[in-house]
């Protein structure tokens, strides 16, 4: 029987892939035609196989989810893709659905949902679990920091005092002091700490 969906799996750790693809696997309507363990053989794969929809882990090694999954797009712009990820702050959503996947899963997901969104996403629509389209809808507007905020906010999240910010970016002190005020008023906390709790909470920082 050909019109099965064919899937393509790309998630580093073996036993969640190995779990994907039997999950996958048991559905009459569903095979898995690929496995691959980081973003850049995901790429080679999809080429390979053409795959109805791919199933992309935001964090591999080599090359990430949301890289692999813009290189797909940028090369098949009819791409199916679906995120999966341990990640649920709304950056990390919005910078998936920005690289094209049509579904975004967090890893804790049941069964039914992810079969449910295989199918919806191989039907063309776009797939949010409650829990994500909330994580979207509850959170202000994205955080318009600039390139350079962004680099203050990851050292804030590190610990480092604003002296070795400084020193670290080549940057005078007073100038790190405008952008600390700057970060707190556009994610709207009152402290360095909210500010690196936000923003390791909403994926705008990744601790290694």
């Amino acid at each position: 029987m050909s019109d099965k969906i064919r899937i393509l799996v790309a998630e580093d750790h073996l036993v969640a892939r190995v779990g994907v693809s039997a999950i996958v696997n048991m559905q009459p309507d569903m095979t898995v035609v690929a496995e691959a363990s980081n973003g850049q053989q995901a790429v080679e794969m999809f080429r390979q196989h053409l795959p109805d929809v791919t199933l992309l882990d935001l964090r591999m090694p080599v090359m990430t989810g949301v890289e692999a999954a813009i290189a797909i797009r940028a090369e098949f712009p009819q791409a199916h893709m679906i995120a999966l990820t341990t990640y649920g702050g709304d950056e990390d959503i919005r910078r998936a659905l920005a690289a094209g996947v049509q579904a975004y899963l967090t890893k804790d997901v049941l069964h039914d949902e992810l079969l449910k969104a295989i199918r919806a996403v191989h039907a063309g629509q776009t797939y949010l679990p409650a829990a994500v389209a909330a994580a979207l809808a509850a959170q202000m507007p994205r955080p318009d920091l600039s390139a350079r905020e962004v680099q203050v906010l990851e050292l804030i999240v590190r610990g480092l005092a604003n002296k070795q910010i400084a020193y670290s970016l080549s940057i005078a002190e007073h100038t790190v002091k405008n952008h600390v005020k700057s970060i707190l008023s556009k994610l709207g906390v009152q402290d360095r700490t909210q500010a690196a709790t936000a923003a390791i909470q909403r994926g705008i920082i990744h601790l290694p």
